[in-house]
């Protein structure tokens, strides 16, 4: 069906969906920064129907629009991704397979995967069967991904891995973790790495939870200790795992705008979207309020503003007038917007953000958002790192200035013991 016309995917997905997903109350979406789930066999129950609406929306030729149609996608194009956006906005959909799994894993996969990986990984994702985790960030290593302390030293026909990851959402329930670890010690930090794939939850690998500040465990810290990967579980050239690795983060900075994930539209801020702003107004008495309007009028401002950027960047990039860097564009863009969105929607929420009960609908949310609302700035790559590239990459700026540049990473000073 890889000729299908936009506007027939349209209506077959829209019939799709209206047979069988369940419309969602809007204030129901999965984040990970909000603590809606009281039990661990709750969100367990949520896992399981985000695995069974995958396994529907592929049986139905409406999973991996524009996945490749040799591992089981519909081979398509991102305008059918985008008509499939605004047909299951409403609905319930697979939230936890879109990212990581399907951005950036199953797009690194693709990109620098063997064929045997493909054939064995991305069928599976595509059928709700993997759910996969990034086992990126260390907690030496904040956003220098580079600087990675993780080892992994071959024997024979495999590597041991020893080191620790941090803030994986979702590891405790997932299954396949794609992780970068450091393979020559000898070498600058950049051209020192490689990338594994290996199943999380195996001898070698122990999954710790993370707490937050509003009692949200999906948060999770990974130990690896004298983990046994096999060498065909490598993802790219011994060493290369750099030039994976910036493949890697562009899949992350592209996620709200990529044609391998699907966004139901209305979903990108999880809350602060000016839909939600003007029910939070409503709940808390002000829709009449001029202040308030102003308010809604700055949000709605700022949503149409992402969504002609991140059309604009995307269009950029598949013509080649940009760069894939270009992402980071979108990247700066779409974190400061939610900072500011999170903020909106607390100041129009008024006493209610800072004490709220369950009856409150969104408007008790909107504390707890301005709380976590800078997680937005930090993860999947700081504001600032966008910044940097933008101005290296995309403006071709001086470089920033780096003393590890040319020096074995041996020999750079860091705090604790180095890994040998």
């Amino acid at each position: 069906m890889t000729d299908e016309s936009v506007e027939a995917f349209r209506l077959r997905a829209r019939e799709f969906i209206r047979a069988n997903l369940k419309p969602l109350p809007r204030d129901e979406s999965y984040s990970p920064l909000r603590n809606t789930r009281t039990t661990d066999e709750e969100e367990l129950a949520s896992v399981k129907r985000d695995r069974e609406i995958q396994r529907m929306l592929f049986d139905a030729k409406l999973a991996g629009i524009c996945f490749p149609t040799e591992y089981g996608g519909a081979g398509l194009t991102p305008a059918h991704q985008r008509a499939f956006n605004e047909e299951i906005a409403g609905y319930e959909y697979p939230s936890r397979f879109q990212a990581p799994t399907l951005s950036p894993c199953a797009g690194v996969l693709l990109d620098f995967g063997t064929e045997e990986q493909k054939q064995q990984h991305i069928p599976a994702i595509l059928k709700g069967e993997e759910l996969w985790m990034q086992f990126l960030s260390e907690p030496s290593g904040g956003s220098d991904v580079a600087g990675a302390l993780t080892s992994a030293v071959r024997e024979g026909d495999e590597w041991v891995l020893n080191g620790e990851k941090v803030w994986t959402t979702g590891a405790w329930f997932s299954d396949w973790g794609l992780c970068l670890a450091r393979t020559n010690w000898d070498v600058p930090k950049h051209r020192g790495l490689t990338v594994f794939i290996f199943p999380i939850h195996q001898q070698g690998v122990t999954v710790s939870r993370i707490e937050m500040i509003n009692g949200s465990q999906d948060f999770c810290q990974e130990f690896l200790d004298d983990l046994r990967v096999p060498d065909s579980d490598r993802i790219g050239e011994v060493d290369g795992g750099w030039t994976v690795g910036v493949r890697w983060m562009f899949h992350e900075r592209m996620l709200m705008n990529s044609p391998l994930v699907t966004v139901p539209v209305g979903v990108g801020n999880r809350g602060a979207l000016t839909s939600s702003i003007v029910d939070v107004a409503r709940e808390v008495g002000r829709i009449d309020d001029p202040d308030a309007h102003d308010i809604i009028g700055e949000a709605r401002t700022l949503e149409l503003v992402k969504e002609k950027l991140q059309a604009r960047i995307g269009e950029g990039m598949a013509t080649g007038k940009m760069s894939d860097q270009a992402a980071a564009i979108g990247r700066l863009f779409g974190g400061t917007t939610g900072v500011r969105l999170y903020t909106l929607a607390f100041d129009l929420a008024g006493s209610t953000g800072v004490a709220w009960s369950d009856a409150d609908g969104l408007a008790r949310y909107c504390g707890e958002d301005f709380l976590m609302r800078q997680t937005g700035a930090i993860g999947g790559g700081t504001l600032e790192m966008a910044r940097n590239v933008i101005s290296e990459r995309v403006l071709a700026m001086p470089r920033e200035q780096a003393l590890d540049r040319d020096v074995p990473f041996r020999d750079v000073p860091r705090g604790g013991a180095a890994r040998t």
